[in-house]
């Protein structure tokens, strides 16, 4: 290996190491080059453009398949304006809930040739703005998670001119384009359910403190109770959150006979603590949870829950925002906040001790 003034010599260092010098990629002037067409030929050919013939079509496919030729992303966008990619900002990764959402973009994603960015916030303001400040320039649009409104709003208005979807932040959304979960609606009807069901001391396991949806859920879960105080323990969304807090409700003088949690993840944790106590469900104490992600329907006793299609929001969010998106400039007069009504979905967890072994899964109307 040898030096030639400032430059390295690139030949020599790879016969030495045994390798020869890496091809160079090729060009989409090579392309045009071969396919003996223009550049803008080859442009709008890779571009699906319609004005084009189909000779010259395929010879430049061909030249495409011979050199191997992958187009560079960032020179198209900045010729399509589109990136054909959508950013999602969620508040955490983890969990079943999340699974099933994300699983439910990606498939309105790949079925309309567009690619998603996704990043967690984990559930902090300024993690969020950042995950959206990283993402602008190389999205055609954003899905926005928040469990706060100020991080959703702040998200929309930092974006700029990039289209906004806010989803799960609430049903006020400030004029936003947005998907909301009726949370209210949903605490109310479990509330509901279980005095149907005979029971008269309901505790309630809520969220996370400050989080929007565990806050809405538990003025729900309150403004539903009839004669009795609320019996609410606190709990962060988690399995093991739930766990603790049924071990909380289970140390009280007076036990409650019916416990809904602010989502399934929780119940099942309750769910677990009570059958290593001895304690039957739903003999001696009923459990609701809310979201029904998959694993409700496989636990034993299966739980009862309200029902969010999880992955059938995902799939409308992303296909909300990609009509935002080609809408353009016209996409600001697009402020309407979808509404997803939980349907209460009653399995064997509030089932009375004589019909435990019925039905497990016997689904209720959806709310109106």
């Amino acid at each position: 290996m040898t030096l030639r003034g400032k430059h390295l010599d690139i030949a020599a260092s790879s016969a030495v190491n045994g390798r020869a010098p890496a091809a160079k990629a090729a060009t989409i002037r090579d392309v045009a080059e071969r396919a003996k067409v223009s550049v803008a030929s080859v442009s709008r050919v890779l571009n699906g453009s319609d004005a084009i013939t189909e000779t010259t079509r395929q010879r430049v496919l061909d030249a495409v398949a011979h050199l191997h030729y992958v187009p560079h992303v960032g020179a198209r966008s900045l010729s399509t304006s589109r990136t054909d990619t959508i950013g999602v900002i969620l508040p955490d990764l983890y969990g079943e809930f999340f699974s099933e959402l994300i699983r439910g973009m990606d498939l309105a994603a790949r079925a309309h040739g567009k690619h998603l960015i996704v990043s967690s916030s984990h559930g902090d303001t300024e993690e969020t703005m950042a995950a959206l400040r990283s993402m602008r320039g190389r999205v055609d649009g954003m899905i926005v998670l928040s469990p706060h409104v100020r991080a959703a709003n702040l998200a929309a208005d930092v974006a700029g001119r990039t289209p906004v979807l806010v989803m799960n932040g609430g049903l006020d959304e400030g004029g936003r384009p947005a998907i909301a979960v009726d949370n209210h609606g949903g605490a109310v009807a479990a509330v509901e359910h279980l005095i149907a069901t005979g029971r008269r001391r309901i505790a309630h396991i809520r969220g996370a403190a400050g989080n929007l949806e565990a806050d809405i859920r538990a003025e729900g879960y309150a403004s539903a109770l009839v004669g009795q105080d609320p019996i609410i323990v606190e709990g962060d969304f988690t399995q093991a959150a739930g766990h603790r807090a049924a071990t909380q409700l289970m140390a009280l003088d007076q036990r409650p006979d019916a416990v809904f949690a602010a989502n399934d993840m929780m119940a099942l944790g309750a769910l677990l603590a009570f059958q290593e106590a001895g304690v039957r469900c739903p003999e001696d104490v009923a459990v609701v949870g809310f979201d029904d992600v998959p694993l409700a329907a496989l636990v034993r006793p299966t739980l009862t829950t309200l029902r969010v299609n999880i992955a059938e929001m995902g799939r409308r969010g992303v296909e909300r925002l990609i009509g935002l998106v080609q809408a353009g400039a016209n996409a600001e007069a697009d402020t309407a906040c979808e509404i997803v009504r939980p349907a209460l979905v009653v399995r064997q967890s509030t089932a009375a001790a004589a019909t435990a072994g019925s039905n497990p899964d016997q689904t209720a109307a959806s709310l109106s």
